[in-house]
């Protein structure tokens, strides 16, 4: 699985908005300082989620962007299939980007990477905003953690 840029943005503002959720709303130019991305990327991202009904905006001077669902009722999953569609590694295996491929009677390694999309459908959709902004951010040295040849990891 790799998520899009977008997906990678939008999870940014969303994880700003729950760590502010109850507040004040948050100006878009705010925003996309604080999570490094492009002001008016940032804008098209937002108008999407709104549109999804995750966050809502204020207008006026003192205006910006809030959620408007509990960080306990969006789910990791929800927000990348909404952005870049499916879980899936490969379209085999997909149920929304299915494509029949001509190895499935025979295909080995099929099994693998459907074992791979339930593990990860099932952790990104146990996985709300709320509980994921209650973890703290990864190290360095888990990255690298314990594999030995890992380059392609």
């Amino acid at each position: 699985m790799w998520v899009s840029k977008k997906t990678d943005y939008a999870l940014r503002a969303l994880f700003t908005l729950v760590d502010n959720y109850g507040g004040i709303p948050i100006p878009i130019r705010e925003l996309a300082r604080r999570n490094d991305v492009p002001k008016r990327f940032l804008e098209q991202i937002m108008l999407d989620l709104k549109t999804q009904g995750w966050v809502s905006s204020v207008a006026g001077i003192r205006g910006g962007y809030i959620l408007a669902k509990s960080p306990m009722k969006i789910t990791m999953g929800e927000v990348v299939r909404h952005f870049d569609g499916i879980l899936a590694p490969i379209e085999c295996v997909s149920v929304a980007g299915y494509k029949r491929c001509s190895q499935e009677p025979v295909c080995r390694f099929r099994r693998v990477f459907l074992d791979v999309r339930n593990y990860v459908a099932g952790v990104m959709d146990r996985s709300t905003l709320a509980d994921v902004a209650k973890i703290s951010p990864v190290s360095k040295q888990e990255v690298a953690g314990s594999f030995t040849g890992g380059e392609g990891i």
